[in-house]
């Protein structure tokens, strides 16, 4: 790639009746090509427009000029570079740049009958990062139209809350004819669950994908199993399958910056600072290293190093949820909630079915003394989400912030209980209530306790209970 830079920059002194036009087009997309490799995306740019440029002016000459019958020149032409490829590179020098708009318009000016699956698929994530989401459906049944197997086709199409049901007639022909295809209709199905946010369906359906011989062991499956542990609160299992992951695959990165969070609220800091080196090692360049790096120093009380770490996640990967959330707790912590509040939306914005985004954005209301906003948030994560667990508690803890709520809190709570007896935070938001007078719910607590078979989990209880210590202690043996 140097000698090719090298080579282009010579070109470019050189007089122009040295190259044929063809071949000042080939050099040029050449030289564009290694300064892309390089990094060097504005001159890449620029060379590309000028082999756009090159390209047209060959094109009105071979219209002008007849044809001399010289068969050497037909080879030649053929093996020119594609215009349609040349303007796919400029896109992706446009989105490293960040200027997304100028990418959507060059791949947009590509007639429709001359568009490839990679450059309808690029299309479709650029137009559904704009919030543009008709046309980024379009594009994602494009690619499905004519490489009915491509997933990340079929997950954007249920990322943007299409059908499963519709999504699944679309690769119909292909499960068909193509034999060992029939996992992939149970595949979509689940998929479909997680984007709806019904993480019980979506593990029993992945579940049940994993326990087929050609699935089994699958790494991307059991990150996604994971996931949906974590989202449904179930941290314990959610670890498990990421240290399974991690064993069959060594090099794995996606998911590792939640494995990181998990292992730090665990307290675990030695193995997050392990993971976070392990991963530096594998690439510097995902955002996944930088978080988990964040997550350590964020559980050991820097936060401005949190801070700068969660930036560069998110400087590698604006998508990134987990780098946002860190972020946007570093800086509650920092007292800049205003601006934590910022980032808290935009995960939820990312991620409209993960609780931790709602749980960040509420505790940002409660620290500023917004109670009343807290309250709307809190109700509408309950009417979206359901009436689990986690919405539950989530609820009531907001409600525990005013004393005219604190009954409705205990009523949450206990229901909380009684769907999930093992759910640390409704515990502990219980414990906390019961330090308030004249509140009567011990038997509700004794029995939750007894659920509980980590002891750091026991001891954030005892802490969290200290004025009942003696009554915790009490159910704990």
């Amino acid at each position: 790639h140097f000698k090719i830079t090298h080579v282009g920059g010579i070109f470019s002194l050189f007089s122009s009746e040295l190259f044929s036009p063809s071949q000042k087009y080939q050099l040029l997309v050449y030289h564009a090509d290694s300064l892309f490799h390089d990094k060097e995306y504005r001159n890449a740019v620029s060379k590309y427009t000028m082999a756009l440029q090159q390209k047209k002016a060959l094109s009105k000459t071979s219209k002008v000029r007849p044809s001399t019958g010289n068969s050497a020149s037909t080879p030649q032409s053929q093996c020119l570079p594609s215009e349609i490829e040349v303007k796919y590179k400029m896109a992706e020098c446009y989105t490293m740049l960040k200027q997304d708009k100028d990418a959507i318009a060059i791949l947009d000016g590509i007639p429709s009958r001359q568009r490839t699956p990679k450059i309808n698929m690029m299309l479709a994530n650029l137009y559904k990062k704009a919030g543009q989401e008709r046309p980024s459906v379009t594009s994602y049944k494009e690619v499905l139209r004519q490489c009915p197997l491509a997933l990340d086709a079929i997950l954007g199409l249920l990322s943007l809350s299409v059908k499963g049901a519709e999504v699944a007639s679309m690769t119909m022909n292909v499960i068909q004819t193509v034999p060992n295809l029939d996992w992939l209709s149970v595949w979509i199905k689940a998929y479909a669950f997680v984007h709806t946010g019904d993480n019980s369906r979506a593990i029993n359906t992945i579940c049940s994908l994993e326990k087929k011989s050609l699935l089994r062991d699958n790494v991307d499956l059991l990150g996604s199993l994971a996931d949906l542990y974590f989202r449904a609160g179930d941290n314990k299992n959610s670890v498990l399958k990421f240290e399974q992951a991690q064993m069959l695959d060594p090099y794995l990165i996606k998911g590792m910056d939640v494995y990181g969070y998990l292992l730090a609220r665990e307290g675990r800091l030695e193995d997050v600072e392990n993971l976070g080196c392990r991963l530096f090692n594998i690439s510097d360049q995902h955002a996944e290293p930088w978080v988990v790096s964040g997550c350590h120093s964020f559980y050991s009380k820097r936060y401005s190093r949190a801070l700068y770490l969660g930036a560069k996640a998110i400087q590698l990967n604006s998508n990134s949820v987990q780098a946002l959330l860190l972020k946007g707790a570093a800086l509650r912590n920092m007292g800049r909630v205003q601006e934590a509040i910022i980032h808290f939306r935009e995960a939820i914005r990312l991620a409209p079915c993960r609780l931790d985004c709602y749980e960040g954005l509420i505790e940002c209301y409660l620290a500023s003394n917004s109670i009343r906003e807290a309250m709307v948030m809190a109700n509408n994560v309950y009417k979206t989400l359901g009436a689990n667990a986690q919405t539950l508690t989530l609820l009531a803890t907001v409600c525990l912030e005013d004393p005219v709520t604190q009954e409705k809190a205990k009523t949450l709570l206990d229901k909380a209980l009684t769907q999930r007896p093992d759910y640390i935070k409704a515990v502990v938001k219980k414990a906390e209530l019961l330090t308030q007078p004249n509140v009567d719910g011990l038997d509700r607590l004794g029995l939750a306790v007894t659920h509980f078979l980590s002891g750091s989990n026991q001891l954030h209880l005892v802490g969290t209970c200290s004025d009942h210590f003696d009554l915790v202690l009490v159910f704990l043996n």
